[in-house]
């Protein structure tokens, strides 16, 4: 069973940012660039992120030029706050640009 959307708290949040590498907060979303050698190698991150974001239900925002893919993430359902899915998210993106 998949839980719901549920905004962290200041302190959930801050635990969170401390075991998420490079990721940050950025005018209220969790916010990270990742860089690859080519486009090629971008789009093939995106690729694999998005089939990761479609099992959850739960898309980032995010905007590429060239080799350089930018990504937020925040929940539209709970009023544009960071949750526990964009965490979830964040960890599993990291997940795949370590891999």
């Amino acid at each position: 069973m998949q839980e719901d959307y549920r905004e962290l708290s200041k302190q959930e949040l801050d635990k969170n940012l401390s075991e998420l590498a490079g990721w940050k907060v950025i005018n209220g979303k969790l916010s990270r660039t990742f860089e690859f050698e080519d486009f090629a190698q971008a789009f093939a991150f995106m690729t694999r992120v998005a089939i990761e974001a479609e099992k959850l239900n739960h898309h980032p925002e995010w905007f590429n030029v060239y080799n350089r893919v930018s990504i937020d993430l925040v929940t539209h359902d709970i009023g544009n706050k960071i949750s526990n899915y964009d965490v979830m998210l964040a960890r599993k993106i990291s997940e795949i640009f370590g891999s």
